[in-house]
């Protein structure tokens, strides 16, 4: 989780827009390139079954409130927004695999670093609304 000196709703949208980049560490995640540091129209309209991060799925989502996506049949990863005040939030993060313990704990490690990253970008662009200042330092 981080916290996000930005609205709830700013946040979200930002959220959404993992349906069109990682926002993790892109020279991994992104093929080296850069995740839009602007807000792409549309990324905020998706349903179940939508293609959402590279190779997942909407699972579930509560509009302006939490998406949750699917690897597979055994990987989960559920991203909120949880309002402070009026002008900032908490993003949370959860992961969770269902497969052998071993493999499991592997991946919830592997996951837990890039979505940390993805955490903390998403809280800054949010910060930012928008803004592209020339620096992340989450980079």
């Amino acid at each position: 989780a981080v916290d996000v000196a930005a609205s709830a709703a700013d946040t979200y949208r930002w959220l959404c827009q993992l349906k069109v980049a990682p926002y993790s560490y892109d020279w991994i995640d992104n093929l080296g390139r850069r995740s839009p540091r602007t807000l792409t129209p549309g990324a905020d309209v998706f349903e179940v079954g939508d293609r959402f991060v590279a190779g997942f799925r909407v699972a579930a989502f509560v509009p302006g409130e939490s998406i949750t996506i699917r690897g597979g049949q055994w990987l989960f990863m559920t991203y909120e927004v949880v309002p402070v005040t009026e002008g900032s939030c908490r993003l949370l993060g959860v992961i969770a695999v269902k497969q052998n313990r071993v493999v499991g704990e592997l991946l919830a490690w592997g996951d837990l670093v890039m979505m940390r990253k993805q955490l903390r970008t998403i809280a800054h662009l949010a910060a930012q609304k928008g803004r592209s200042t020339g620096t992340d330092p989450s980079d």
